[in-house]
């Protein structure tokens, strides 16, 4: 099969967006098909190919004040003749938005099937960001986009319903995988645990871009939790003014290869506590590390957080929820441990490769459908 992805973010950005993309291509490769990526251009910093597959940038900008976010003003035209040159079998749109919605209208004019997967809720981001006025206008393109697709998949039953609250048309469900060898509580850095936390704090984590989205400052109300210390992990327009909200707590930056996973698997406790999100990548990754996650009841976190078992859902808001049931974890080592192998055997067999077997079917069934309705 010839497989052409279209992301509105890949490398050198890391996000959950650039993770499941490169995750695919592995697969992709690994099965002997053919693909290519298409991608906004990172001022001459994207690689050239990515799994021995080609990279092919396109016209970008940076957003003001986040660079690292790219979008793309590439004409249709171009699109259109990457396409024709490449011949897929299906075009594959991760989180369409930008470049995704002209490169869905491309394909459409060449009757090629799209299967586009929503990753990010980016009408309620551009909420965060101080645009409120934008979210009517969002809806409106995010709605034109997955109704030109031939099949639209969502990550998780909350972000499904969203969407079909929206009006869009033909919503499957597709969550994600995670890769329970590289995200294992064995891991675990005792060496690096004594320099955190010298006096034996337990360590409550969090991973996630400092960014508004994230909301990393209602980690505010645990900073005063007796002996515990907070890290986080991560990089994002925010740091300065996280740093200055969270003054006691330490900031690792991004962590990359094995250092991500040795300090998740470092850490006693996971909060998340992001009410954006549409599935919860490092919710998934925080299980396999065997840590118990606190969450709130909103979006992804529903699907992956079995409360009073792997971890505890809050209402949105309710920082005192999320503070009680934090304190509740630190200060119960039984309790801890047997969330812990819980949340480590939850997820330990969600793996990437068969999470992607159904995606492939997905892609044959949209070639289908497409056939279908063109012969009809």
């Amino acid at each position: 099969m010839r497989v052409a992805i279209f992301t509105e973010s890949f490398l050198p950005s890391v996000n959950g967006v650039t993770h499941s993309v490169m995750r695919v291509l592995e697969y992709l490769r690994d099965e002997g098909h053919q693909a290519m990526v298409i991608a906004p251009a990172s001022q001459g910093r994207e690689p050239d190919e990515y799994a021995g597959f080609p990279v092919v940038p396109v016209a970008a900008v940076g957003l003001p004040g986040y660079q690292d976010v790219r979008v793309s003003g590439t004409t249709q035209l171009r699109l259109e003749r990457l396409l024709e040159d490449f011949h897929p079998d299906v075009l594959h749109l991760a989180a369409p938005i930008a470049l995704g919605h002209r490169a869905a209208l491309a394909a459409n004019w060449l009757n090629i099937p799209i299967v586009a997967i929503y990753q990010t809720d980016v009408p309620s981001y551009a909420g965060r960001y101080g645009f409120s006025g934008a979210e009517t206008f969002l809806w409106w393109r995010v709605r034109q986009i997955h109704s030109i697709a031939t099949m639209t998949l969502a990550p998780s039953t909350y972000a499904r319903t969203q969407l079909v609250q929206h009006h869009i048309p033909r919503v499957g469900l597709w969550a994600r995988g995670v890769d329970s060898q590289r995200f294992d509580p064995a891991k675990r850095d005792e060496e690096w645990r004594r320099t955190i936390a010298p006096n034996g704090e337990r360590i409550i984590g969090c991973v996630g871009r400092l960014a508004p989205e994230k909301q990393i400052g209602d980690l505010q109300a645990l900073a005063d939790l007796p002996d515990t210390r907070l890290v986080v992990v991560g990089e994002g327009p925010l740091r300065k003014e996280l740093r200055s909200t969270l003054p006691n707590a330490h900031f690792t930056g991004q962590l990359t290869g094995e250092d991500l996973p040795r300090v998740m698997a470092s850490m006693d406790v996971f909060v998340h506590p992001g009410e954006l999100e549409t599935f919860g990548q490092s919710i998934q990754e925080a299980m396999a590390s065997g840590l118990p996650v606190i969450a709130p009841a909103k979006g992804g976190p529903i699907d992956l957080v079995n409360s009073s078992r792997t971890g505890w859902l809050y209402a949105p808001g309710d920082l005192a929820s999320m503070r009680h049931h934090v304190r509740d974890l630190v200060g119960d080592d039984r309790k801890r441990a047997a969330f812990s192998r819980e949340a480590r055997l939850s997820v330990k067999d969600r793996t990437w490769r068969s999470l992607c077997d159904e995606l492939l079917m997905h892609y044959e069934e949209a070639i289908v459908d497409a056939r279908s309705r063109a012969n009809a």
